[in-house]
């Protein structure tokens, strides 16, 4: 397996160096390695560094600097077919470390792969842990880290001179370096960014462990590292202490975070007298925030209101604006606000009338509701009339109003705006904002449903009057770019790779499971202006030994696949199941109709199929070019079936660790920094 030696800097010009000398030293008798430096925008020297000691190294210069883990998950983005050993920039390897930690790795059961650390004297650093808990919080704040330590049941710190001389097996270790194998990665996505500093890779490593992968002790295998940051910077010491009762509350629940919050606060009270840093951390604990503000930020960054396209409490969460927000969230506060519609429902031009009206009021009904962290969503109250002029100006005002309140309770003063829908242009016109960006997922105006003429209007207004134009298209970029010029930027798609992971199958939902293969698969939206339900008719009746699995809402009769015994549409199922019923498709389908809203679009499902590892066939349109070395397109119905047959005939273009990989680089965290980098002066 090819090994990247991933090291995170950030004003390390002082030690980056020697690390990365001793790197090349220990890479020496390893011929398939390589050398990642990730640099969380550096303005030091640290670079320049890099470049002379380090000329082959792979650098990642990063425009903001969004904390250790978003350092980290860009090196496993940029190393996707590679086990990685992960560095702080103070670490100094033995010549000879990197060649016992692979060892170790390759032992059954392990994920994760630690060496003995030592300080710059040479004497032992104690970096095996247990488990964090309420109980060993208290220990530790009672006793004292060392001696509670000496009780696995009251200390998270292994203390035991033996311990360290013995191979073994931890919950966790510090994570100055450790080597993960890509197996391992695979199963476990990336590390969670939220923590900016301290306990990322403690949740990384306890999530490891639920995965049934072994974190493992290696001490033949030697490091040196310098630390010592944590223990003299209040801001730092502070932030390692809380993020200790945030990682509890996320994986344990609000109790048990209650608890370590008080264990964890007599601690720092108990020792608040020696110095400024347990004050530091008693005043944050007291001052709780959910997550912390980023060191040096002073809370001075633009929220964000986000104008969506869908409604978060009826639409799938997968789409596209939700998971930029979501990403989003974990940098700035964000406020989503439910689509506010195209047109009325009308009888004869929608499916579904009563339904849909009915669920916008219960959306309404909850106005403002925190999903999770910085995350809000409201759902104003529109009028959905957008031929007349008058009535669009009265709804115009009734929205912004609506907004302007609940953006100025979140502290949303002159936020970003992010506008998905054309509608909410009149919204937005007047609002204080620091810029405007317009999300051109689709042509709205080529939607059925939609009045076109009025629809149009506002999109050119958008077009016209953006700062920023982010496009998932390249043919409707191309086709707008007359009128956008270097305002127009492609954002693409992303996908959630931790998410959608093959799952075994044992893990399987029994109502797929049961269904004779092979299995054909979709899941999404079943709408009749974008799927061919000719085509997937079609395919039921060519290939009747197969069995054709539809999974999502339908706006299209579904009564017509009735007389096909291997149709089964299994209807709307969750977002969190949607990988388990997807790891059982033997072949995933795209089967679009050929019309000008799919002509410009790009599905984000088709990275959900890859990241999967799956075999994908697909009607062909313009953005699927791409793909075309691990996408079979068809320009026919009968191409697509000769397509599946020589799909469940021959499997894959590529094997499907491949496939993943080609997708791992997409995460929708890469996307949301891509806007921050867009929006930021």
């Amino acid at each position: 397996m090819p090994l990247a030696v991933v090291v995170v800097t950030y004003h390390s010009a002082e030690v980056v160096e020697d690390c990365l000398e001793s790197v090349a030293v220990a890479l020496r008798s390893i011929p398939d390695s390589r050398v990642v430096v990730v640099d969380n925008a550096s303005t030091d020297d640290t670079l320049a560094i890099v470049a002379r000691v380090a000329p082959h190294a792979q650098v990642v210069a990063r425009a903001s600097n969004d904390g250790f883990a978003a350092g980290v998950n860009a090196g496993f983005a940029a190393a996707p077919d590679c086990d990685v050993l992960v560095l702080n920039p103070d670490v100094r390897l033995h010549r000879d470390a990197v060649t016992l930690l692979r060892a170790a790795l390759a032992l059954p059961g392990t994920g994760i792969a630690v060496p003995r650390l030592a300080g710059p004297d040479g004497a032992p650093q104690l970096s095996l842990r247990r488990a964090p808990n309420p109980v060993r919080a208290l220990g530790e704040a009672i006793l004292g880290g060392t001696r509670a330590g000496r009780s696995e049941a009251l200390g998270e710190l292994v203390v035991d001179p033996l311990r360290y001389e013995t191979a073994g097996v931890a919950d966790w270790a510090t994570g100055a370096a450790w080597l993960i194998s890509r197996e391992a990665r695979e199963a476990i996505g990336v590390l969670e960014e939220r923590y900016f500093l301290y306990s990322e890779e403690t949740e990384y490593m306890l999530r490891a462990g639920k995965r049934g992968y072994a974190i493992r002790y290696e001490p033949r295998a030697r490091a040196v590292h310098l630390g010592g940051e944590q223990s003299t910077s209040p801001v730092l010491w502070s932030m390692a202490t809380t993020n200790r009762v945030r990682m509890v509350r996320e994986r344990h629940g609000r109790p048990a975070a209650f608890a370590m919050w008080w264990a964890v606060l007599l601690n720092e009270l108990l020792r608040a007298p020696r110095g400024a840093k347990h004050r530091t951390a008693v005043r944050d604990l007291l001052r709780w925030r959910r997550w912390p503000v980023r060191p040096g930020a002073g809370g001075s960054e633009p929220g964000w209101v986000c104008f969506s396209a869908q409604d978060w409490w009826y639409h799938n969460r997968a789409h596209s604006d939700f998971q930029l927000m979501r990403s989003m969230a974990a940098h700035r506060r964000v406020l989503v606000v439910n689509s506010i519609g195209m047109r009325m429902p009308t009888r004869g031009n929608s499916t579904h009338v009563a339904r849909r009206i009915l669920r916008k009021l219960r959306s309404v009904a909850k106005f403002v509701r925190r999903p999770m962290p910085d995350f809000y969503v409201m759902s104003p109250l529109p009028l959905p009339f957008y031929g007349s002029p008058f009535l669009r100006g009265v709804n115009a005002v009734l929205v912004r109003a609506q907004v302007r309140l609940v953006a100025f309770a979140l502290g949303l003063r002159t936020p970003v705006i992010m506008v998905t829908i054309p509608t909410a242009w009149d919204v937005v016109a007047p609002m204080r904002r620091r810029s405007l960006v317009f999300n051109r997922s689709d042509r709205h105006s080529d939607f059925p449903e939609a009045d076109r003429a009025s629809i149009e209007v506002l999109e050119n207004q958008l077009l016209a009057n953006a700062d920023h134009v982010v496009y998932v298209s390249h043919a409707l970029m191309e086709e707008e770019l007359p009128r956008t010029g270097s305002r127009a930027h492609f954002l693409d798609h992303g996908v959630d790779v931790d998410h959608f992971t093959a799952r075994p199958e044992a893990e399987w939902p029994d109502d797929v499971r049961a269904l004779p293969g092979p299995r054909i698969g979709f899941f999404g939206a079943l709408d009749d202006f974008v799927v061919d339900f000719d085509l997937l008719e079609r395919v039921a009746v060519e290939l009747p030994q197969a069995s054709l699995v539809l999974i999502g809402d339908a706006t299209h009769p579904m009564e017509r696949f009735d007389k096909h015994p291997n149709v089964h549409w299994l209807g709307f199922r969750p977002y969190s199941a949607i990988p388990a019923y997807g790891s059982a498709f033997d072949v995933a389908i795209m089967p679009w109709q050929d019309n000008d809203w799919i002509k410009r679009s790009n599905p984000i499902k088709l990275k959900e199929y890859l990241a999967l590892g799956l075999p994908v066939v697909s009607t062909d349109f313009a953005e699927l070019a791409g793909y075309t070395d691990r996408v079979r397109a068809a320009r026919s119905h009968a191409e697509f079936v000769d397509a599946l047959r020589a799909t469940l005939a021959a499997g894959p273009l590529l094997p499907p660790r491949t496939l993943r990989a080609s997708v791992e680089p997409h995460s929708w965290q890469a996307r949301t920094r891509t806007l921050l980098t867009l929006t930021t002066p």
